[in-house]
């Protein structure tokens, strides 16, 4: 008796493996929003300016009846007069000669949609895409802008947006220097595999002008705010500049030769050279106390009283945000007008003034007093988190 023993393993051509493995990939039925398409044709679009979900259905051969069906049984799910130019959107319909619609997806944002289902019984279904937070870090050396060094560091370039807001009350963005450096780390957001958007920024030091600047992100009383290492927090009562500007032309001084009148009398403010109509913000909360043209060489001009200590004036505005009247109230970064050259001025600037218990300071030296720091009962929480981010920043060379 003779026995023959048949093994099914490793006696297939290695080639006739990799064929097998990719019919086994295509016979992956693709899927999206949850629905199966491979049998389906599928369009992508944007939201035109002045498109309504009729503009787009109508489109598709869809009835005016199902229009209304859908804009009036599905409001609890989702109001189609939200639907936003901009947002993408994607229409299905069968592979055929008919070409009959059968779901219309919205996606409300980046995370969110709404799938409309136009077959017999129309009816809507909210859904979400794949989101998965990644911790992320970067660092790089600054040689000509924060912007650019994001870029050359190969990261979301937005990031540099976050970190100018994380840093806006105590770093002068305009006034990097070569060498400035920075490090960082931050959550990103992955849909569907891809990253998408920079989440938040847990963690940074950014050493600029000899020193190392640390941010560190915490919530106390279910508040999230940035502090430093030793607890005080980096939002301060006044922004450091109330414009992005090109350079500063003429600084704070008790005789300065003004271009136009050939004479020297006092500068008591800071000139901001930046192009015509650049918006110019509100430096904190405040009231506006005083707005006109002035003609002593002012032009025109907004005053605002931000509390019982600090007064800021803006001049040789071109003109005035929407709204701002006497007696209103601003919040800090606010938009109170723009950039212009009335009055006596050579070129577009503003002339930005600051004013302590109504004497005029010098803008680019004041220090404003920091927000509420980290509370007694959180500091354990947050020294932990300290000691975290400062080992894993500390790593980063």
């Amino acid at each position: 008796m003779m026995l023959f023993v048949w093994s099914c393993q490793n006696n297939r051509h290695p080639a006739e493996k990799s064929v097998r493995k990719e019919s086994i990939a295509k016979l992956k039925p693709k899927i999206a929003y949850s629905i199966m398409v491979d049998s389906l044709l599928v369009d992508t679009a944007i939201v035109k300016k002045n498109e309504f979900l009729s503009d787009i259905l109508l489109r598709y051969n869809v009835s005016y009846a199902t229009i209304d069906k859908l804009a009036k049984g599905t409001r609890q799910i989702f109001d189609v007069r939200k639907i936003r130019r901009g947002n993408k959107y994607v229409v299905m319909q069968t592979n055929d000669s008919l070409k009959k619609p059968l779901y219309f997806v919205y996606e409300i944002n980046r995370v969110d949609y709404v799938v409309y289902h136009l077959t017999d019984s129309v009816y809507a279904t909210l859904g979400k895409k794949q989101l998965v937070t990644k911790e992320e870090a970067a660092h790089r050396m600054i040689l000509t802008s924060l912007w650019n060094a994001m870029v050359a560091a190969g990261v979301d370039p937005n990031l540099s947006n976050d970190l100018s807001e994380v840093y806006a009350w105590t770093i002068d963005f305009f006034g990097l220097q070569k060498k400035d450096y920075f490090k960082v780390i931050y959550d990103e957001a992955y849909i569907e595999g891809k990253p998408a958007y920079i989440d938040k920024i847990k963690a940074a030091m950014f050493h600029h002008e000899g020193e190392d600047l640390y941010a560190f992100y915490f919530k106390q009383n279910g508040q999230g705010d940035y502090f430093d290492e030793e607890g005080n927090s980096l939002e301060r009562t006044f922004l450091k500049a109330p414009l992005k500007y090109s350079r500063i032309s003429s600084r704070f001084s008790n005789s300065r030769y003004h271009p136009i009148l050939k004479i020297r009398r006092p500068h008591h403010g800071v000139d901001y050279a930046a192009p015509e109509g650049t918006p110019v913000h509100s430096v904190g909360d405040g009231v506006i106390i005083k707005k006109g043209y002035q003609k002593r060489g002012g032009g025109n001009y907004l005053k605002i009283k931000h509390n019982s200590t600090y007064t800021t004036s803006y001049m040789h505005m071109r003109g005035f945000a929407k709204g701002m009247t006497v007696g209103k109230h601003v919040k800090q970064g606010q938009l109170i007008g723009y950039v212009g050259h009335t009055g006596l001025a050579t070129g577009p600037h503003l002339d930005f003034r600051y004013f302590k218990n109504g004497t005029a300071v010098n803008p680019l030296k004041v220090k404003s007093p920091p927000a509420r720091p980290v509370e007694k009962q959180y500091r354990p929480a947050f020294d932990s988190v300290v000691r975290h981010y400062t080992a894993i920043l500390d790593t980063i060379k």
